[in-house]
């Protein structure tokens, strides 16, 4: 079981992928590109699903060894130090083509641990 600062970071995930989802999916890839708010504040989400995964414990990664743990942890060094750089349709596609499986993780996790229900709809 993880432990209860795991948690957080799970919740973490979990929340910050359903808010890029969210904020995408009244998006088509080009009017994605020209809304500049829409594509920092998805990026931001992005940064901070990053930044919780290499906080995750690493038996927990390891149960999931199918997801690129390394991609995710390194793609907030890129959001943070070459934000300048980032391409909108880079973060689109992370959020429409790879975001789900990760999320899918983060839910069969928070699902599986006991006494949650109080802070799972957070």
């Amino acid at each position: 079981m993880p432990s209860k600062v795991a948690v957080e970071f799970l919740l973490d995930i979990r929340d910050n992928a359903r808010l890029a989802q969210a904020w995408t999916a009244e998006h088509t890839r080009a009017t994605f590109s020209d809304d500049t708010k829409t594509f920092y504040a998805v990026t931001r989400c992005l940064e901070i699903v990053s930044e919780a995964s290499r906080k995750l414990p690493q038996d927990l990664r390891d149960r999931h060894s199918h997801l690129p743990w390394r991609a995710i942890m390194d793609a907030g060094n890129a959001y943070r130090h070459q934000y300048d750089n980032i391409e909108q349709e880079l973060v689109w596609d992370t959020v429409q083509q790879d975001l789900a499986a990760l999320l899918t993780v983060a839910e069969i996790e928070i699902a599986n641990l006991p006494n949650l229900s109080d802070r799972d709809s957070r």
